[in-house]
C-alpha cells in the first residue's frame, strides 16, 4: 500500500503581470499610437488616467493621475477612451492560457494573476520553463508582452515580476529570497501603501534590511495586526496559498486635499475626480457590486462613512457617482471643511448572481 500523499514542502508560484496592459492594447490596435506617449481614460480637460504607455511613464505619467497633471508632465500626451470590453476579452484569452498549466489561478485584476505551478502538469520541468512558455504564448496569441516573477511564495513572486519590466522575467530561489527582499525599498512591498510607507520612513524604515532589524514587538506596537505579515515578509516568508476563489470585498479610491474644501461646487468636483479614480480600479478588477460608500474626513480628522445599496449591481460610473453625490449632499454644509473624500463599491456580485439594472 502506498503511503498517503504529502503536501509539497515548497510551493512554486508565478506572478504574471501584463506590461502597460490597457495602453498596450490600444497601441496594438492602432499603429499610429505606437512609440507615442498614450494615456487611456480622461481627457485634456478633465478626468484621471486609467493607464499610461511606457513612453508616457518616462515623463512621470501614472494611472489614477489627474489628466491636467499628466498634461503638465507630458504636453504631447495622446488621450484615448477606454474600451473595457476589449480589455476583458484579451484578459479572457490570457486566462485560458493559464488554465493549460494549472487550475490554481488567482486573478488580481484583468492584467495580473498568481499561478501555483507546484504540480507540473505539462512536464516542463521547472516553474521558470512554465513561465517562459506562458509568456511566449501570450505574445503569440495576443501580440502583447507580459512580465513574470517566479518564486516560492506570492509575496516574492509579485516583487520579482516588477524587477525586469517590460517583457522580462525574474527568478528568486528560496536561498535568495530573504536577501532579495532586504535589498528593496519597503515602498515596493505589496500591501505597503503611501501612508504606511511614510510612517515607516518616520520610523527610519526605508528598506527590507531596515524592516528585518525591527523586533516583532516593535512592529506590533506601530502596525498592530499587520505586524505579523511585515515580520515574515522582511524575511522572505509568506505562507498565503494561491486562492482560486479570491473576491475583493470592496474597490474604490480616496483623496486627501492640500487645503480643506467647504464650497459645495468644489466638493462635487472633487468627488467627481475620486469617482473617476475609483471606477478605473473597479473596471480593472472587473468588479460589480450593490453598495456605494462615501468616506468623509473633516478638518478636525473626524471621519464618517455613509452608504446606500441598490437591488441590483451598479454597472456604470454615472450611477456610482450619482449615489456618491447624493450621500455627499446629505452631509452639507461642512463649514469646518473636508480634508478627505473616498468612494467605494462593495456588496460584490459574483458571476453566478443575477445582474439587475441599477436602481440608483
Amino acid at each position: 500500500m502506498l503511503p498517503p500523499t504529502q503536501p509539497p514542502a515548497q510551493r512554486k508560484v508565478i506572478h504574471v503581470d501584463m506590461d502597460a496592459f490597457y495602453a498596450s492594447v490600444e497601441q496594438r490596435d492602432d499603429p499610429s499610437l505606437r512609440g507615442r506617449p498614450v494615456a487611456v481614460g480622461g481627457s485634456r480637460a478633465r478626468g484621471v488616467v486609467a493607464a499610461a504607455s511606457y513612453e508616457a511613464r518616462a515623463f512621470g505619467v501614472r494611472s489614477a493621475m489627474p489628466s491636467v497633471t499628466a498634461i503638465r508632465r507630458c504636453p504631447d500626451l495622446v488621450f484615448v477612451p477606454p474600451r473595457f470590453d476589449v480589455y476583458r476579452g484579451v484578459s479572457d484569452q490570457i486566462r485560458a492560457i493559464f488554465a493549460d498549466y494549472t487550475a490554481l489561478v488567482e486573478p488580481l485584476s484583468l492584467d495580473e494573476a498568481y499561478l501555483d505551478v507546484t504540480e507540473d502538469i505539462r512536464g516542463l520541468g521547472t516553474a521558470a520553463a512554465i513561465a517562459e512558455e506562458i509568456r511566449a504564448r501570450i505574445k503569440a496569441d495576443t501580440g502583447l508582452t507580459a512580465s513574470a516573477g517566479v518564486s516560492y511564495n506570492k509575496f516574492i513572486a509579485k516583487l520579482a515580476s516588477d524587477q525586469n519590466k517590460p517583457d522580462g522575467m525574474c527568478i528568486i530561489t528560496p536561498k535568495r529570497g530573504a536577501a532579495f527582499v532586504q535589498s528593496l525599498p519597503v515602498k515596493r512591498f505589496h500591501g505597503v501603501g503611501p501612508v504606511t510607507a511614510q510612517k515607516m520612513e518616520r520610523l527610519g524604515i526605508l528598506t527590507g534590511a531596515d524592516l528585518v532589524a525591527q523586533s516583532l514587538a516593535f512592529l506590533q506596537q506601530h502596525f498592530g495586526s499587520y505586524a505579523g505579515y511585515l515580520y515574515g515578509a522582511a524575511r522572505g516568508i509568506d505562507h498565503r496559498p494561491v486562492r482560486v476563489d479570491r473576491t475583493a470585498k470592496s474597490v474604490g479610491a480616496e483623496r486627501t486635499f492640500e487645503t480643506n474644501l467647504s464650497d459645495p461646487d468644489d466638493l462635487r468636483a472633487a468627488l467627481d475626480r475620486v469617482a473617476d479614480a475609483a471606477w478605473v480600479r473597479i473596471e480593472r478588477h472587473g468588479t460589480r457590486g450593490r453598495t456605494i460608500t462615501l468616506k468623509l474626513r473633516h478638518a478636525d480628522f473626524r471621519t464618517i462613512t455613509r452608504a446606500r445599496s441598490s437591488h441590483g449591481a451598479v454597472t456604470d460610473k454615472a450611477a456610482f457617482l450619482a449615489a456618491g453625490l447624493e450621500l455627499l449632499m446629505a452631509q452639507l454644509p461642512v463649514p469646518d471643511g473636508v480634508r478627505l473624500l473616498g468612494l467605494t463599491l462593495s456588496g460584490i456580485v459574483g458571476d453566478d448572481d443575477e445582474v439587475q439594472p441599477s436602481l440608483l
